[in-house]
């Protein structure tokens, strides 16, 4: 293989030492390929922010050599960044058939379909994207039609896995490409890129196939009606919820729009199976038979806007939960969500329904859609790579799959643990990891996009927690001298009533600020800061507290 003056770099953008908002960058010389554009949702400290994407400032800086963005399945934390990727960088994109439906329906939504370009591809196609050739293969996951990739590059093969695990009893029958893997490892893995999110646990992931029974005997078992809450994007498991449905004799209604998006594409696309009559309107629920229905809804991760979040506070217009009525969460909790999960379980327990909850192993209603240790080690073993990266987990994940890679034979040199942005390059077919480029979080709130910075998070947290103080003030533009107030709002600081000693004072210590800043200065915003300075030490001394003080001066 001719690598004269060749160059190939690896990189990611998210989803490296972080769950979610994954994207991968492969570079060979001028041509650069994307894998995945993911979203994560924000935690308790974002507040206002309504998701997190990738910085792509770098494939931005070379708009001209990006050839297109593969997606490897339909999953929000590998396409739910499109639309905002899109609006910035218009390349094509290469999906598979469930995949590209999923796409679309949020490029409708952003009126981004029109002008972008979509391409099927499966297991059997090939590209050639600028110098870079592609090749994919099938692996299990917990939503249909998941790819591997592997790039053929002037320095040797990449191959990056994609979310997986070894289901041997695939309920859709789309088994792994077990004999692919192990050819693509036969000629020569240069360098792997494997997920890492079960790398802490050991033994096999179980097969989609051990939930069915668990889950048509708890529907035989509810007097009453069944709320059965899981992700929308797991078409395997909505399978499952719609057989027990049917040999338990209900009808299903579908909560939350995800839902009923994600199970309008997986049916006109037949990856999944409804009978005609099944699907009953939510205005039906109460004219039906409690013990008839079930009802399918979305927020098992405990999202404070989703139909499970709205059920359990009664705020769901038309469906209530009852006492006796039984809720499943058919889904295991992500890290950080625990606390709003275990505050509708709460919630649900009060409104005197029967709930099933825990992890998979305890209740039976869900099994992970991520290879676990001895997996890991078969795809490595597979593979048969010189160079690793273990991708998709947090640290300590990742620090784990380094150690599973150097139990079957992969060099502890030859393993990079990285960060997003850290650039992996492969020159004479050798890697090093010795730079870095541009990455970290863009924050969506709104229609915004990038414009919340720390600076207004900060802000933002402050006002939280100490609340805000206006004080108005009118002087005259001749003298600076006070023409009416000063006039103190307090919003999330002191309640006004009881707290009329303190404003009095406030008010008092604007004034003297004002008289003393008159005699030196004229300067407004000199005037602003003075008062905030003045102000910060009165009120933490009367009342340890720091809020945010905002003076409006009016000049007549």
């Amino acid at each position: 293989m001719n690598t004269t003056n060749s160059k190939v770099s690896i990189f990611a953008l998210g989803g490296v030492n972080e769950i979610g908002k994954n994207m991968y960058v492969i570079q060979s010389d001028d041509d650069i390929v994307v894998i995945d554009c993911g979203s994560k949702f924000p935690d308790e400290t974002l507040l206002g922010i309504d998701l997190i994407i990738q910085d792509i400032s770098y494939l931005l800086e070379n708009e001209d050599k990006v050839r297109g963005l593969i997606i490897t399945h339909g999953h929000e934390d590998h396409i739910g960044g499109i639309p905002y990727f899109l609006k910035q960088l218009n390349v094509p994109i290469y999906a598979t058939n469930l995949t590209v439906g999923l796409i679309e329906i949020k490029l409708k939504e952003h009126g981004l379909l029109r002008n972008t370009q979509l391409f099927l591809i499966d297991s059997d196609s090939k590209l050639r994207l600028g110098t870079i050739k592609t090749s994919f293969f099938r692996v299990s996951h917990s939503i249909p039609d998941c790819l591997g990739v592997a790039f053929h590059t002037s320095q040797g093969t990449i191959v990056h896995t994609g979310d997986f695990k070894f289901d041997l009893t695939p309920v859709d029958e789309q088994y792994p490409d077990i004999h692919k893997m192990a050819e693509l490892g036969n000629k020569g893995v240069l360098l792997l890129l494997s997920e890492s999110t079960n790398a802490e646990r050991p033994g096999f992931t179980a097969s989609e196939q051990k939930i069915a029974a668990q889950v048509e005997e708890a529907f035989r078992n509810a007097p009453r009606k069944i709320f059965i809450s899981t992700f929308a994007s797991n078409v395997h498991r909505v399978q499952t919820i719609v057989n027990a449905a049917i040999k338990t004799n209900r009808k299903i209604a579908l909560l939350g729009r995800s839902m009923v998006n994600v199970v309008a594409v997986a049916m006109e696309r037949g990856y999944l199976t409804i009978p005609e009559d099944m699907l009953i309107d939510q205005n039906e629920i109460n004219t039906m038979n409690p013990e008839n229905v079930v009802i399918l809804c979305t927020g098992s991760q405990g999202e404070p806007m989703a139909a499970l979040s709205r059920l359990a506070s009664s705020s769901y217009r038309n469906v209530e939960v009852l006492p006796e009525d039984t809720i499943i969460f058919a889904a295991g909790p992500i890290p950080g969500n625990e606390k709003s999960i275990t505050r509708i379980i709460d919630n649900l327990y009060t409104l005197g329904a029967h709930v099933i909850y825990g992890s998979g192993n305890v209740t039976g209603m869900h099994v992970s859609g991520h290879a676990c240790q001895e997996e890991l080690k078969l795809m490595l073993t597979l593979m048969k790579p010189k160079y690793f990266i273990p991708i998709h987990g947090e640290y300590r994940m990742l620090h784990h799959h380094q150690l599973l890679a150097e139990s079957v034979g992969v060099e502890r040199n030859n393993i990079f643990i990285v960060q997003n942005g850290d650039v992996v390059d492969i020159v004479d077919e050798k890697a090093v990891q010795t730079r870095n480029i541009e990455a970290g979080n863009v924050f969506v709130d709104g229609f915004g996009i990038g414009d919340v910075g720390e600076i207004i998070l900060r802000d933002r947290k402050l006002l939280s927690e100490d609340g805000m103080l206006v004080i108005v003030t009118t002087l005259s533009k001749a003298n600076n001298k006070i023409i009416s107030g000063p006039d103190t709002i307090s919003r999330g600081f002191v309640y006004g009533p009881e707290s009329e000693e303190l404003i009095k004072d406030v008010n008092q210590n604007v004034r003297s600020t004002i008289s003393k800043t008159r005699d030196t200065n004229k300067n407004q915003r000199v005037l602003k800061q003075n008062i905030k300075k003045s102000l910060e030490k009165l009120l933490y001394s009367r009342t340890k507290r720091k809020p945010m003080i905002l003076p409006i001066i009016i000049e007549l």
